[in-house]
């Protein structure tokens, strides 16, 4: 198929030998299947839409957009590519394959979060700045980074099960990864709606409420309250105050009795 020029962007027939990765790519994974449907299509239609480059040296050029592309053509065997060929700096190529992909609709939450982490220290903005740059509301864009507080053993199950960003909130509210990972499984296990593992992290967080331990003082040696009260009363005595002490033993308990009178002497002379 012929490509027309665009603007001053020309189409040109590059071969695949020559194209660099996008190290900025936020794609971690690229799903085999998805892969082989994409090298069908275009088998039977032809690449749509050119893969876009920057240079990178004689001979050389570094992707902007269309890593799947390169991959489906290379499957097919092909040797050449079609490619909009861009004058950009790395920093600007980075922005644009960052862009392109935390767009998509297929991109992993977890790779769009990374992808946004990563713009917003390129462009040195505030979350707020990077929002109204991608078009996004700033709470939006703020639950989409929360989801790289999770562990990676959580973000991990997250990944293999196809599991939404909205499921990733859920396990946000629990407090350590052993209970984010217990929770994550049995989501899996169940295969649970959000609503579900929402419903299921509640219940979770209710139960350990209810089964939260009083904490309790328990005393080894009855001996130090006895003799915290004798310090005490030693204490009184001392200050001029006439204590009457008793202490009883008995079988199964001790019992003491203190008489402080309301009515005080005098302080005892020096």
């Amino acid at each position: 198929m012929a490509f027309p020029s665009i603007g001053k962007d020309r189409v040109r027939s590059i071969p695949l030998d020559q194209i660099m990765v996008n190290p900025a790519q936020p794609r971690t994974r690229f799903k085999e299947e998805a892969l082989q449907q994409l090298a069908q299509s275009i088998e039977a239609n032809g690449l749509l839409q050119p893969v876009t480059v920057r240079q990178a040296g004689p001979g050389k050029y570094q992707l902007v957009a269309g890593e799947r592309r390169c991959r489906a053509c290379l499957l097919l065997g092909h040797t050449h590519i079609p490619a909009i060929v861009k004058d950009c700096s790395i920093q600007e190529s980075a922005v644009l394959a960052l862009i392109e992909n935390i767009q998509r609709q297929d991109l992993d939450p977890f790779d769009q979060a990374e992808g946004i982490s990563r713009l917003i220290g390129y462009w040195g903005v505030t979350q707020e700045e990077a929002a109204r740059k991608l078009g996004l509301a700033q709470s939006t864009l703020a639950n989409k980074l929360r989801l790289l507080r999770l562990p990676a053993s959580v973000q991990e199950v997250m990944r293999q099960n196809g599991l939404s960003e909205r499921h990733g909130r859920a396990l946000l509210k629990l407090p350590d990864e052993a209970s984010q990972l217990s929770a994550v499984k049995a989501f899996c296990k169940k295969n649970m709606t959000v609503s579900q593992a929402e419903g299921y992290v509640e219940a979770w967080l209710a139960r350990r409420k209810m089964k939260k331990p009083t904490r309790l003082f328990i005393c080894k040696d009855i001996r130090l309250f006895i003799n915290t009260i004798d310090k005490a009363v030693k204490t009184m005595e001392e200050a001029g105050l006439e204590v009457q002490s008793v202490r009883e033993e008995q079988d199964s308990y001790i019992e003491l009795t203190i008489r402080i009178p309301k009515q005080q002497a005098a302080s005892r002379p020096a």
